[in-house]
């Protein structure tokens, strides 16, 4: 009869901290280009569709 493990088993695995400070790097470029796109955008679309944020976030959009 097997006996029960009483360690946890996890399907993941601990990043280390290089990996985590490559997606840290990464998560924030993509953001930065996410703002400049939004911000900068002269697709009408775009543009009011982060019109009200852009303003409560004194991000100058005109």
């Amino acid at each position: 009869m097997p006996v029960a493990s009483t360690k946890p088993h996890s399907l993941a695995t601990p990043a280390t901290l290089s990996q985590r400070v490559i997606i840290a790097v990464g998560a924030s470029l993509l953001g930065l280009c996410l703002v400049y796109f939004a911000g900068f955008s002269h697709i009408e679309a775009v543009h009011n569709a982060a019109h009200d944020t852009r303003h409560s976030a004194a991000f100058p959009c005109h």
